[in-house]
């Protein structure tokens, strides 16, 4: 499972693919959260507190997960780095 990283105010985001999903991971702080997809690109993105966690919230639009991510991070969810890979996440 190869990916890209960006890492950006003490906050290192990894995207990568599974078999199913399209997933970015944040990490920072001690804190974690995540944002998947389904592979194929055209599903609603749902936040995690971890890759493999319980969903918590499902959206539409990626800025609105990335604002729920800077939540559970304690971050501005402008400060997330988003590697390229990641950038046309959502609906």
């Amino acid at each position: 499972m190869s990916g890209t990283t960006a890492d950006e105010n003490g906050v290192t985001a990894r995207y990568y693919e599974t078999d199913t999903e399209r997933v970015l991971e944040f990490d920072g702080d001690g804190r974690t959260a995540a944002i998947a997809q389904n592979r194929e690109g055209y599903a609603m993105l749902k936040v995690r507190p971890t890759a493999d966690g319980d969903e918590l919230e499902r959206y539409y639009g990626f800025d609105m997960a990335l604002d729920h991510a800077g939540e559970l991070l304690g971050v501005d969810p402008r400060s997330l780095p988003v590697p390229d890979d990641a950038a046309d996440m959502g609906m």
